[in-house]
C-alpha cells in the first residue's frame, strides 16, 4: 500500500529546530572461530572435490555470559528502531526532540547495562576459557582465544546527536549559482529523506491497524458459530505504543495522522486485553473503531 504524505507543513528550518540526527554503532565479540582442521576433515570424510563447509566453533560453549552481552545489544538495537526514523543509508537516524529528555535517559540506562553485562563477561573471561577447555573437548585450542585486553576492544557502544543542518549553511565558495543548486540538491534530499520516514510512520500505524482489525474479527468453528481468534496483551500494548510514537514521528506535523492518533487513543481509552477476551460487545465495539480508522487509509 502507497501512502500520500502531506507536505503543506513542512519546512527545513522547522525541521532542523525540532528534530536531531542520532547514529548509534554497537560491537559484541562473536566468539565464534573458523576451524580449517575440522572443516577440511568433514570433506575429506565425505569425499568432497572442493571445500563444501566451513565449521564454525562456538569458543565459549556452554555459557550464557556472551549471550548476555548480545541480548542487551539486541535490545537496544530494537529499542533505537522503535523510537526513531530511518535517516539515510548510514545509519544514521532521525529524532524528534520532543522525545529527547525521555530517550537521553532510557539511551542512558541501557549505556550502562550494555557496561556492566560487559564488564561481568570481561572479569569471567579467564575461567571462561578454562571451562571451554572441558566442554570442547580435543576441539579446544589455546591459541583461539584472544587475551583478556584484546577481547575489550571488541566491545563498543558509541552514539552521536548531532542537529540536521539547514539548506543555507553550507560553507563554500563557489558562486552564487552554484551555492543555489547545492542547496537545491539538499532540499530535495531533505525532502526524499523526510518522505520516507513519514511513510515509515504511516505504515507502523497501519500494521498495527490491520493486526488489531484481523485479531478481533471473530472465526467460525465447524458449526458455523462464532469463535474467538486468540491474541496476545501485546496486541494492546502495541497499539498504545504506537499512539505514543506517533506524536514523535509526526515530523511534517500532518493533520491527517495526527486525527487518527487521536481517534486510536480514543478506541483504546479503558481497553485492556482481558477484558476484550471477556466482553463480545466491547470487542465488537473496538473493532468497530479500529476498522472506521482503517478506511481513512482508502481515502
Amino acid at each position: 500500500m502507497s501512502f500520500a504524505i502531506n507536505m503543506d507543513n513542512f519546512s527545513v528550518s522547522k525541521l532542523s529546530s525540532s528534530a536531531l540526527i542520532v547514529n548509534l554503532s554497537l560491537s559484541v565479540w562473536t566468539g565464534r572461530k573458523l576451524d580449517k582442521r575440522v572443516s577440511e576433515e568433514v570433506d575429506q570424510q565425505n569425499s568432497t572435490k572442493t571445500r563444501a563447509g566451513n565449521y564454525h566453533k562456538n569458543l565459549l560453549a556452554g555459557s550464557g555470559k556472551l549471550t548476555e552481552i548480545t541480548k542487551v545489544a539486541n535490545a537496544i538495537r530494537s529499542w533505537l528502531y522503535g523510537v526513531t526514523q530511518p535517516w539515510g543509508d548510514n545509519g544514521d537516524r532521525i529524532l524528534n526532540m520532543s522525545y529527547f529528555m525521555e530517550f537521553k535517559d532510557r539511551l542512558t540506562d541501557y549505556e550502562q547495562q550494555f557496561a556492566s553485562s560487559v564488564n561481568t563477561f570481561l572479569s569471567d573471561y579467564d575461567t571462561l576459557v578454562s571451562a571451554a577447555a572441558f566442554q570442547l573437548g580435543d576441539l579446544f585450542n589455546r591459541e583461539d582465544y584472544p587475551t583478556r585486553e584484546s577481547i575489550e576492544s571488541k566491545f563498543a557502544m558509541r552514539y552521536s546527536m548531532t542537529p540536521l543542518p539547514q539548506s543555507g549553511d553550507f560553507r563554500v565558495d563557489i558562486g552564487e549559482d552554484g551555492l543555489r543548486e547545492l542547496q537545491a540538491q539538499y532540499e530535495s534530499v531533505l525532502q526524499q529523506r523526510v518522505t520516507g520516514a513519514m511513510t515509515e510512520a504511516w505504515e507502523r500505524l497501519h500494521d498495527c491497524l490491520t493486526r488489531m482489525s484481523e485479531r478481533l474479527t471473530d472465526d467460525t468453528d465447524a458449526n458455523g458459530d462464532p469463535k474467538r481468534k486468540i491474541f496476545r496483551d501485546s496486541l494492546i500494548e502495541n497499539a498504545v505504543e504506537v499512539c505514543g510514537l506517533l506524536k514523535s514521528f509526526n515530523i511534517t506535523n500532518d493533520t491527517r495522522m495526527d486525527e487518527m492518533r487521536k481517534q486510536l487513543e480514543d478506541a483504546m481509552r479503558g481497553v485492556d486485553a482481558d477484558s476484550l477476551r471477556d466482553s463480545d460487545m466491547l470487542r465488537e465495539q473496538t473493532k468497530r473503531k479500529v476498522d472506521s480508522i482503517l478506511s481513512k487509509f482508502e481515502m
